[in-house]
């Protein structure tokens, strides 16, 4: 079955998008930058699983509430509760050899490089959807992923290859010199089978190759077998593929085979864990610890982040506080020293409006109630007049019980 429907808008944009240029910011100890930290955390931890087609076949149903539907519910429970292996694949059986119209076969297949928690997500996302969206009551059916694969069958198919059904898919997006990328896309396909079809027995059967096509463009290749395969199995799964993908080319530059035992990919930007050292091999290990690595730095970095600005909050604080009784020791000196003055017999300057006595009786007429201007806790108000070369200055005065005068006005007239 050789079909080519559009990808979603989403996929589009994605693949429109070689590459990505992302300004990074200096380094500034502040609350955006946890917040920012947080945020590629969250977003490196995985999104949902990007679906791509399914498969049910009906001409095998089942009844709801029936010993089928009870099997299948605990098949797709075991799959899920299995999703975090190492491998990235499981399968299993439900049922009795008895009754085998009941029994149900059922794997999952997480793409190669992906972490167990983004596998997970996964299998989780297909285990759900498989039954509740697209084969609510098929014996028969299989779904695909961008990260994942999820199958089940009412008779067995471990170790067994399948090449149908199978699904083609097409980047809409043209490329530039058509027949010379169309040889390096089955050339770096073809290197890869091997080195996935010859893995160890129990290892993922996947491998991953970049190829320079021009100055600015990557060709990324993938290839993937149900690790159950051999190796002879798994070699003609790929070789087919790659055939059924070269004849029906049409120039595009990106594409996909998927099938039940194996699947293919091409693209022109990265939609796999890239490693350092670009070397083709299963290599699957690096790459789930790749992603494990990041996320440790990420959370070391927000850790930091946020130790800098506690840190950073209770130094300002701190600076603050020593400032301010600072100025508060110095306020109160300058207040002590306008309050404690000298004896009232110890003549002082206008200008820091201190007076002996003598000065203040004369110019208060003799403290007479005609000068007087109130009363209050503190004494006596009287109003003075002192005559000084140009200008009359008008000092209104305080008079306390201890004799001690204490300005608390001043007014300036021509």
């Amino acid at each position: 079955m050789f079909l080519t429907p559009e990808i979603s808008e989403s996929e589009q944009a994605e693949h429109k998008t070689d590459h990505i240029n992302m300004g990074i910011p200096s380094f500034s100890v502040s609350m955006h930058l946890v917040l920012l930290s947080i945020l590629i955390s969250l977003s490196i931890r995985g999104e949902a699983a990007e679906y791509r087609y399914h498969f049910c076949s009906n001409q095998t149903t089942f009844s709801p509430n029936s010993t089928y539907q009870s099997n299948l519910n605990n098949l797709l429970s075991f799959l899920n509760a299995n999703s975090t292996r190492e491998t990235g694949f499981y399968n299993t059986t439900v049922g009795q050899t008895r009754t085998p119209e009941n029994t149900v076969y059922g794997l999952f297949l997480c793409r190669g490089d992906l972490a167990t928690n983004e596998c997970q997500e996964c299998v989780s996302t297909a285990t759900k959807e498989i039954v509740q969206q697209y084969c609510p009551e098929e014996k028969v059916a299989v779904v695909w992923y961008d990260e994942c694969m999820l199958r089940y069958s009412n008779r067995s198919f471990f170790s067994v290859m399948e090449a149908q059904p199978r699904m083609i898919l097409w980047n809409l997006l043209d490329i530039t010199e058509r027949d010379r990328f169309l040889q390096l896309v089955e050339k770096s396909l073809g290197d890869l089978v091997p080195v996935a079809a010859n893995s160890l027995s129990g290892a993922k059967k996947f491998a991953t190759k970049e190829t320079k096509f021009t100055e600015i463009q990557t060709l990324y290749s993938l290839v993937q077998c149900v690790p159950d395969l051999s190796s002879f199995d798994c070699n003609r799964c790929l070789r087919e593929a790659i055939t059924n993908l070269s004849t029906s080319y049409g120039g595009k530059r990106g594409g996909r085979v998927l099938s039940p035992s194996c699947n293919i990919r091409y693209e022109v930007f990265a939609f796999y864990l890239v490693q350092a050292d670009a070397a083709p091999g299963p290599g699957p290990k690096g790459k789930g610890k790749s992603s494990k690595e990041i996320a440790i730095v990420i959370a070391v970095t927000i850790a930091a982040s946020v130790v800098l600005v506690i840190l950073l909050y209770c130094f300002r604080r701190r600076r603050a506080r020593m400032k301010s009784n600072d100025i508060n020791e110095e306020n109160s000196q300058k207040s002590d020293g306008l309050l404690n003055y000298h004896a009232a017999s110890e003549i002082t300057t206008v200008e820091s409006l201190q007076f002996d006595f003598g000065t203040i009786e004369v110019a208060t007429n003799k403290f007479s109630d005609d000068n007087k201007i109130g009363e209050g806790g503190f004494g006596k108000v009287y109003k003075v007049r002192r005559i000084k070369i140009h200008f009359l200055r008008f000092l209104v005065l305080k008079i306390s019980k201890h004799s001690k005068f204490t300005a608390y006005k001043y007014e300036k007239k021509n």
